[in-house]
C-alpha cells in the first residue's frame, strides 16, 4: 500500500469521526483542509434513489449557481452566419459548422461545453459517439441546443452547472473553489442540491436523496446532514 503522504494524514485525521455535517459545517472543513498548491475545487457527491437505466428514472438538469464556479469554462458552438457571430461576440472559444466537426472527429476536444443551433443537429448528431460518453452532447433540455446563442454562451461563462445521473445514480459536480468564502460556497451547495431535488424523475421510488456528501479536489469527503443540505425533514 503507498505511504500516505504528511498533509493526506492530516485531512484524514481532521474528518475522523466526522459525519453528517450542516453545510456551513462541511464547507469549513473542507476549507481548512484543503492544502495543494492549487486552488482545489469544492466538489459535491449526491447519491440518489434511481436507477438511470430506466428513463423515466433519468436524473439530468442544468443550474445557475449564484456565485459561479471560479473555473473558466471553454465553449464551443456550433452555428452559421448571423447566429455564428452572435455566438463569437458572446464570447464562444469555437465556432464553426464541418469545420468543427471534422475537428473534433480528429480527437481534438478543446472545450468544456458544446452548444448548437437546432439547424446544426444533423451535423452534431454524427458526433454522438464522442461528445456522448463525455456528457458534451448539445441536448434542449439543458439549453444547449437553442436558437439563443447568446444567452447559452453566457450562463456556461457565468457558472451554470449541468449534471447527470451516471450509471449507479450518483451525481458529481464541481461547486466552487476553496479560496471562495463560507457563505458563497455554502450557497452554491444548496443551490446545487435545490436543482437536483427538482429534477426528481417521475419513476423515482421511496427515499430520492440518500446522501449528500462534499470534499477537495485532492481531498477526503465529509457527509452532510440532509436537512440542512435540503431543508426538508
Amino acid at each position: 500500500m503507498a505511504k500516505l503522504g504528511k498533509r493526506t494524514r492530516a485531512a484524514r485525521a481532521a474528518f475522523e469521526g466526522k459525519a453528517n455535517l450542516s453545510v456551513e459545517e462541511a464547507v469549513k472543513l473542507v476549507k481548512a483542509s484543503a492544502s495543494a498548491k492549487f486552488d482545489e475545487t469544492v466538489e459535491i457527491a449526491m447519491n440518489l434513489g434511481v436507477d438511470p437505466r430506466h428513463a423515466d428514472q433519468m436524473v439530468r438538469g442544468v443550474v445557475s449557481l449564484p456565485n459561479g464556479t471560479g473555473k473558466t469554462v471553454r465553449v464551443a458552438v456550433f452555428a452559421r452566419g448571423p447566429k455564428a457571430d452572435e455566438a463569437t461576440e458572446a464570447g464562444a472559444d469555437i465556432v464553426g459548422a464541418e469545420d468543427l466537426m471534422e475537428t473534433i472527429q480528429s480527437g481534438k476536444i478543446e472545450f468544456d461545453r458544446c452548444i448548437a443551433t437546432p439547424d446544426m443537429m444533423p451535423i452534431v448528431g454524427r458526433l454522438g459517439k464522442i461528445l456522448g460518453p463525455r456528457n458534451l452532447m448539445p441536448n434542449p433540455k439543458v439549453g444547449t441546443v437553442t436558437m439563443d446563442v447568446k444567452a447559452a454562451v453566457e450562463a456556461a461563462k457565468g457558472g451554470e452547472v449541468q449534471f447527470k445521473a451516471e450509471k449507479a445514480g450518483v451525481i458529481h459536480a464541481g461547486v466552487g473553489k476553496t479560496s471562495f468564502d463560507e457563505k458563497k460556497l455554502s450557497e452554491n451547495v444548496r443551490a446545487f442540491v435545490d436543482a437536483v431535488a427538482r429534477a426528481r424523475p417521475t419513476g423515482a421510488k421511496g427515499t430520492y436523496v440518500k446522501k449528500v456528501s462534499l470534499s477537495s479536489t485532492m481531498g477526503p469527503g465529509i457527509s452532510l446532514d440532509l436537512v440542512s443540505a435540503t431543508g426538508n425533514a
